[in-house]
């Protein structure tokens, strides 16, 4: 009898499941001394298993979605299934957070651990707000920013001003606006990949997205409200150059995508590497029309800053220096540049594991026939293009140094990108992969608590 060769894509998925326990025992072994500035390396978390009021919920919907997803999104309506998408992540990330309880899970975790909300009462006029920011950012300035806020451009703090003075003040009200906002992220997604791959593979891609292991951060960090903005911002550039037919429907695409590109720039440093996602639109399309028109709806964000006294560069520039001086200056380069991808495998999961096996396969594949002039289906071309474009954005802020831990977190609006390659895994399978993703969220949710 002939052993059966064990399946490449568990492999695959058995292999990065090493890698992260691999990263957790030579975390622990180097943490001795505290240097990594982590409880339980390579998470940003503490080791506490516990159930909550979401449990039964997060297991509730995990099984209707691996049952019943694979079916759904073959026969559902198009728009139907947008909307269902997005209100599945809605309750899928919502179930997760109330693992940890009401206040512990959801409403503390942005009013103490992102610090945006801790810093409003030390606001006063936007002007002179925006004014000062830089001056506040290193750490032996007096009155300097907390971490969260220091380490972003102004438009993440105001965001939050904007929320407490027309009225929703509060972690509650903070904690549903990033949790609305983070799970509208899987319709834009979705909407790209149709608009770009065709019809079939975003269906294929729309339960992994739903049962996304992201979720246990989506929810409760800012971070997720800034995956919202980026998916969307690569969503409307998506449909600028594929998904309307007339010339001023484009154009108004173009723009909003640019709006949001701006205002990417003012909520994360690191985000103007979702720059490789909007390029990889443009290629696949070959289509580079609708550039003036996202030039100006990123035009008045930095006009109305730089004009305001906040100019971006000097900001970075001032950033640099608190982080090297800080956290950053303290966390080993060597363990983190592998770490961090180590720790992707909680926040995408398995499945997505799987399917970027597949991706490099395939992509490999495509570059061969293009080299030999052999036609190539542009649809998966598109789906490998958009895969690659999220992994490399996440491959150049991991090299640069800037992101040492808490990538589980800070790289969401990349990571969002990698899971449509489950999409490349066989229909037959779809049920086991959406278990194994399913697992990874239940399991980390429930034996770590995460800070955010």
């Amino acid at each position: 009898m002939i052993a059966r060769r064990p399946s490449p894509d568990l492999v695959a998925a058995a292999s990065a499941l090493l890698l992260f326990a691999a990263s957790a025992v030579v975390g622990a072994a180097v943490n001795d001394d505290d240097v990594l500035l982590l409880d339980w390396p390579p998470l940003f978390a503490r080791w506490e298993p516990h159930v909550g009021p979401g449990t039964p919920a997060a297991l509730l919907l995990a099984t209707l979605v691996v049952v019943n997803g694979p079916v759904l999104a073959r026969r559902l309506p198009w728009g139907a299934l947008v909307w269902a998408a997005g209100s599945g992540s809605l309750a899928w990330i919502m179930s997760l957070a109330l693992v940890d309880g009401w206040r512990r899970g959801v409403t503390e975790r942005l009013a103490h651990g992102a610090e945006y909300l801790t810093a409003l009462d030390d606001i006063g006029a936007v002007g002179p707000f925006l004014r000062t920011f830089t001056d506040h950012i290193p750490l032996d300035a007096p009155d300097n920013w907390p971490a969260h806020v220091a380490g972003h451009p102004p438009g993440a703090t105001l965001t939050f001003v904007l929320l407490n003075r027309v009225g929703l003040a509060g972690g509650g009200w903070a904690a549903a606006f990033c949790v609305v906002a983070s799970a509208s992220a899987v319709p834009a997604v979705l909407l790209t990949v149709r608009a770009l791959a065709g019809e079939d593979r975003a269906r294929r891609a729309a339960p992994f997205l739903v049962l996304a292991p992201a979720a246990v951060w989506l929810g409760v960090s800012a971070d997720g409200y800034f995956a919202g903005v980026a998916a969307w911002a690569v969503a409307l550039l998506a449909l600028s150059v594929r998904g309307f037919s007339g010339r001023t429907a484009r154009r108004l695409a173009a723009v909003g995508s640019g709006l949001l590109f701006g205002l990417l720039l003012y909520l994360s440093y690191g985000l103007v590497l979702m720059a490789a996602l909007g390029a990889a639109v443009l290629l696949v399309a070959w289509d580079a029309r609708p550039l003036p028109w996202v030039v100006l709806g990123i035009a008045p964000w930095v006009a109305g800053f730089t004009a305001a006294g906040f100019w971006w560069f000097d900001g970075y520039a001032v950033l640099v220096e608190r982080y090297h001086a800080g956290a950053g200056g303290y966390r080993p380069y060597a363990y983190f540049v592998w770490a961090n991808p180590a720790v992707q495998v909680a926040s995408v999961g398995l499945a997505a594991v799987a399917g970027l096996r597949r991706a490099a396969v395939e992509g490999a594949g495509v570059v061969r026939d293009l080299t030999a002039r052999r036609p190539v289906d542009a649809g998966h071309v598109a789906l490998l293009a958009l895969v690659s474009a999220g992994a490399a954005a996440m491959l150049a802020a991991d090299v640069s140094g800037m992101s040492k831990a808490e990538t589980e977190r800070i790289w969401l609006p990349f990571a969002l990108w990698l899971i449509p390659a489950a999409a490349l895994l066989p229909a037959t399978l779809a049920r086991s992969w959406l278990a194994a993703q399913a697992a990874v969220a239940v399991v980390v949710n429930h034996l770590w608590l995460t800070r955010w």
